[in-house]
């Protein structure tokens, strides 16, 4: 007769048990926490070996990240922020919210990077993407973008990373000559959306020839759709490259946990994952190396960075040369 007791104390058990396991709480962009995006493998994968339960808490784009902790503060749930790039390193580094990570181990980026604070989980460069069938020619440079009637959509640089990738990609390659480049690109943005989400959309949809991405965007295409149609310009300035970091806030609830997960991030388990769902290059090459498809996409003969320093000091400029040439 023991038998409906000792079943109702398991299911009481089972509860109390999983309550008790530690929460990471992980602050990242939401298309990484999408169904199509790293997310989900992610958290399968770290949860297999963590014994806790991982957590994602997403907002709108990359640059909206640092705008979430700077509100939050010493407050916040989170033990890790994911998906800010260097654009926005040191401006996220001079809050003071960020410990030093003291993961060791290099990357296989194409350039040398090493930050005390955050650790690379992938990189790409920036591109416009176009649809071969629909635009046969498609300009070769910014100057070559500006003179055409072609028409393309961009992010807004003060919510994304993307956008304000394209500010330092453009101020990389034209220095004081920014501000022309802007005033000659003005009439081909349709629309600036918030999120690089909305704009890709606003591309598939039809509505402009191009559309502010990555080199390894047409590789979705073809390995998830099996189509070749989508390209990305090469231009003759070279592309502006993109890191994005992962990094342990000072005030983190799980510190131990979060160590742990720093160091799955250059995982085989975890780096395996990035090309197929984030479709970026990982950080580390996986042992198999990089799946089919990655080898049609197009190769920047230069590669344009600010280091983060850099970064920060050109943003305000830039930013406010953008805004000029857009309101005229």
């Amino acid at each position: 007769m023991r038998t409906l007791p000792l079943a109702l104390a398991c299911i009481t058990l089972a509860p109390m048990a999983e309550a008790q396991m530690p929460v990471l709480n992980v602050l990242t962009y939401d298309s990484f926490t999408s169904e199509w995006g790293p997310g989900p493998a992610v958290e399968v994968a770290f949860e297999a070996v963590c014994a806790c339960d991982l957590v994602f808490s997403a907002v709108g784009d990359g640059a909206e990240l640092l705008a979430r902790l700077q509100l939050e503060g010493p407050n916040s749930e989170a033990s890790v922020v994911l998906g800010l790039d260097t654009g926005l390193t040191a401006q996220a580094a001079a809050t003071g919210l960020f410990a030093p990570h003291g993961q060791a181990g290099g990357n296989d980026l194409p350039v040398p990077f090493a930050d005390p604070l955050f650790l690379p989980y992938d990189w790409g460069w920036f591109a416009f993407v176009y649809d071969k069938a629909k635009l046969p020619t498609p300009p070769k440079s910014f100057e070559d973008l500006a003179g055409s009637d072609v028409k393309i959509v961009i992010q807004d640089p003060r919510s994304s990373t993307p956008g304000l990738g394209l500010l330092l990609w453009v101020k990389a390659a034209y220095g004081d000559r920014a501000p022309e480049i802007w005033a000659a690109l003005a009439d081909n943005i349709i629309t600036v959306t918030p999120g690089w989400s909305e704009a890709y959309g606003m591309f598939m949809a039809g509505e402009a020839d191009m559309v502010l991405s990555y080199t390894t965007s047409p590789a979705y295409h073809v390995i998830a759709e099996g189509d070749d149609s989508k390209a990305a310009a090469p231009f003759a300035e070279g592309h502006y490259m993109q890191v994005e970091v992962a990094g342990k806030l000072t005030h983190a609830p799980q510190p131990a946990l979060a160590d742990q997960f720093l160091a799955f991030m250059g995982s085989e388990a975890f780096q395996a994952i990035i090309p197929t769902t984030n479709w970026m290059y990982p950080a580390h090459t996986p042992a198999a190396g990089l799946p089919d498809g990655f080898d049609q996409l197009i190769t920047p003969a230069t590669s344009l960075l600010m280091t983060a320093d850099e970064a920060q000091s050109a943003r305000r400029p830039a930013l406010d040369e953008w805004l000029t040439a857009l309101s005229r």
